[in-house]
């Protein structure tokens, strides 16, 4: 790489350099003062070059385990490693708390974990035991008479002889961690690479600051909307619940909810408050416990529980709008009194049809001086299942509206036939085929709810 293999010598002459033609400058010798600046001034340019490429690429990451994983490659090209290991433990204790490795199986790190951590460079480093105050560098691991006996089996099994470790820490901040690079032989940087990597270093222990908070924000959002949520599903006869609920990093106001009515009956919500953050998911919260007044005082008529919602929301949160759907259930007859505000239609599956449950067409609560739509009414059979879910399962696929209606349609309707009488089962399926490849687990903006709900 570019600015780090250290300057080739220029070969000796072994006779002397013809004269220069007449009417050109002379060619000062390769050891002339003015040569060597030269050569000085090219090299710090293709460090410069070098330390802005690199620093570019971390800049790019916005994920803290691919931030640390391009911290490991760039670190391992200035130092001429081939592999090494992040241990990010930030000084206040408030975590996240990982390890990282690089040409590194788990299995292998979890072999180096072995090594008591007093005897490692990054123990040292992170408890703040002496010798750990700056860069520790192990140029021949098996010269040391003091390496711990461990360390040596370890090293021996891995395949590593040196390694060199450098702190991650800032000024403003306790220390994050340390990085350690490791060597198949005996070695150790040069001043050259040692000074290039600690200017890396320096910048990306800001950028790893950034990412961590960032980190600890998006944690204490989705602690905050599982909170609000249903801690588990309420058992009544006749019926079996599943829920599936992702949060977005920033936290939003999408939301279900499934409690027992009086009679036997069963109530069942999804809903989806504008806005994202804190703010947002505050408001979910209150949404979904005035719901659960409004339904255990008059469930039985889902018109009239959306209608008191939308008063309170109107009064309440001026500025907020919010879809909803409501559904009263009487397992026993299998029957469903359901109404929806400005929401996406339940899907009915079962054994001889998938179809969308035919809504009115209304708008989201907080949108109108006055709501009030039209109650639905259906059956479901033995063995059919009942899908309610928000728009954000719709979004995150990417599709257009139509098309993602129709892949969700599809994903229902060919749930294999071994897993019907499963909801937990449905809804998994679902999930992954509507959202495929990880994006049913991967960040995103929009907040998924799918709440499955089988009749027996």
């Amino acid at each position: 790489m570019a600015g780090i293999d250290s300057t080739v010598p220029s070969p000796a002459h072994t006779v002397a350099p013809a004269p220069p033609a007449s009417g050109t400058s002379p060619v000062p010798p390769p050891n002339a003062p003015g040569a060597l600046l030269q050569d000085r001034l090219a090299g710090w340019v293709s460090d410069l070059t070098t330390l802005h490429e690199l620093t570019e690429r971390l800049a790019r990451t916005d994920a803290l385990t691919e931030a640390l994983q391009e911290l490991l490659r760039a670190g391992a090209a200035l130092v001429g490693a081939r592999r090494g290991l992040v241990v990010l433990e930030p000084g206040d204790g408030l975590g996240p708390d990982t390890t990282v490795g690089l040409g590194l199986a788990r299995a292998d790190l979890g072999h180096i974990e072995t090594v008591p951590r007093g005897a490692t460079s990054y123990g040292r480093i992170l408890d703040g035991l002496p010798g750990g105050e700056g860069e520790i560098a192990q140029p021949d691991l098996f010269a040391e008479d003091g390496l711990d006996p461990r360390h040596r089996e370890v090293a021996a099994r891995l395949g590593y002889a040196a390694s060199y470790t450098l702190p991650l820490c800032t000024d403003a901040a306790d220390r994050l961690g340390a990085a350690v690079w490791l060597y198949d032989e005996p070695a150790e940087p040069t001043e050259r690479q040692r000074h290039l990597v600690g200017l890396y270093a320096r910048y990306a222990a800001e950028h790893l600051t950034r990412l961590v908070e960032v980190e600890r924000t998006r944690a204490c959002m989705a602690t905050m909307s599982e909170e609000l949520l249903p801690s588990r599903l309420p058992r009544v006869a006749g019926v079996q619940l599943a829920a599936r609920h992702r949060t977005g990093p920033r936290g939003g106001g999408d939301w279900y909810d499934a409690l027992p009515l009086p009679d036997a009956a069963l109530g069942l919500a999804v809903g989806s408050v504008t806005g994202s953050g804190p703010s947002a998911v505050a408001a979910m919260g209150r949404l979904r416990a005035s719901l659960r007044a409004y339904a255990v005082m008059e469930g039985e008529d889902p018109v009239a529980v959306l209608s008191d919602l939308e008063l309170l929301l109107r009064l309440t949160e001026p500025a907020r709008s919010a879809t909803a759907l409501f559904a009263y259930c009487e397992p026993a007859l299998g029957k469903i009194t359901l109404a929806g505000a400005g929401h996406c239609p339940p899907l009915l599956v079962g054994e001889r049809r998938t179809e969308f449950v035919e809504t009115s067409v209304s708008a989201p609560l907080g949108m109108l001086a006055c709501w009030e739509a039209p109650s639905v009414e259906l059956e479901a059979e033995a063995g059919e299942t009942v899908l309610l879910y928000t728009d954000g399962l719709l979004h995150r696929s990417g599709d257009p509206t139509d098309r993602a209606f129709a892949r969700l349609h599809a994903a229902a309707a060919g749930v294999p036939r071994a897993l019907r009488h499963d909801p937990e089962a449905i809804a998994d399926h679902v999930l992954r085929t509507v959202l495929p490849d990880g994006l049913d687990a991967a960040d995103s903006e929009e907040d998924v709810v799918l709440l499955a709900a089988r009749f027996e």
